[in-house]
């Protein structure tokens, strides 16, 4: 009997099926499933998620274009409010860096607080960097898109994702995160910011979640929540669910006070509402 020429294929291998709109629930499920056993093989509990500008330079990068610019003559203006804007890079890196000493440096307990970012260039970058200076592991939720988005090298390798689906990426930032830290960005960082406020406003997101809000000057002129408060759109109190500074000093201190009173004191809490 000859071997026949036709050999059917698994459905799992199928990937003509797998990339259907029939077979969405199972690319949805899948970018569930595989981070969750990932995380749980590594034991990631704990993080702290860092969003920001993926456009936004390291001061070294920034000042070598504006001196490329002047040189060349090329827009003088737009590499200085690049190089200004640098500043947030090296805060971020700078931040992430100490957050993950402390973390190394606690006693007594298995856990432990991981940088988190989305895996990109700019504050993504500086965060996994400033962790991985720190000699921290550290992780990267990236998400493919057909501009900026790209893995930086500073990322563990392990803990690097590609995701699709942004809802299933942006579960991932909030569903482990103990503290959040949101740095001056575009579209997508004022896209979470608002999702992460408003999940802890409606208590879909009842474990207790510091929120920083860094770059006072930036959000000052972006973020105008004062008019809502106005017309009654939201509550006075509201505009209390996030820490404003401008400073890697008072960042660091209030993360450090509100995980060492409320996340460590706490056995581990995804902090999700149930149903």
């Amino acid at each position: 009997m000859t071997e026949s020429r036709y050999r059917a294929v698994k459905a799992y291998e199928n990937q003509e099926f797998l990339g259907s709109k029939d077979a969405r629930p199972l690319r949805i499920l899948s970018e569930y499933l595989e981070p969750e056993s990932r995380f749980e093989e590594l034991r990631v509990r704990d993080t702290i998620v860092f969003f920001g500008s993926a456009r936004i330079l390291s001061r070294e990068v920034a000042t070598a274009q504006l001196e490329a610019a002047r040189k060349d003559g090329g827009d003088v203006q737009r590499a200085e409010m690049k190089l200004l804007m640098s500043r947030y890079y090296e805060d971020t890196r700078e931040l992430a860096r100490r957050l993950t000493l402390w973390s190394k440096s606690l006693e007594g307990t298995d856990r432990r607080f991981v940088i988190c970012s989305g895996g990109g260039p700019g504050i993504m970058e500086a965060a996994n960097r400033g962790a991985s200076e720190a000699k921290g592991e550290n992780i990267g939720l990236n998400i493919s898109l057909p501009f900026e988005q790209t893995d930086n090298p500073y990322i563990t390798k392990r803990l690097a994702f590609e995701f699709h689906y942004f809802f299933m990426r942006k579960y991932w930032f909030t569903y482990l995160s103990k503290a959040i830290v949101v740095m001056p960005g575009g579209f997508g960082t004022f896209d979470e910011f608002m999702e992460v406020v408003t999940l802890v406003q409606t208590l879909k997101i009842k474990k207790h979640l510091p929120i920083v809000l860094f770059g006072t000057e930036y959000w000052n002129e972006v973020l105008n929540l004062e008019p809502m408060v106005k017309y009654g759109t939201i509550s006075p109190e509201d505009v209390n669910l996030f820490y404003r500074t401008d400073s890697v000093d008072e960042a660091y201190t209030y993360l450090v006070n509100e995980l060492e009173t409320h996340a460590l004191k706490k056995p581990v809490n995804t902090g999700y509402l149930t149903g």
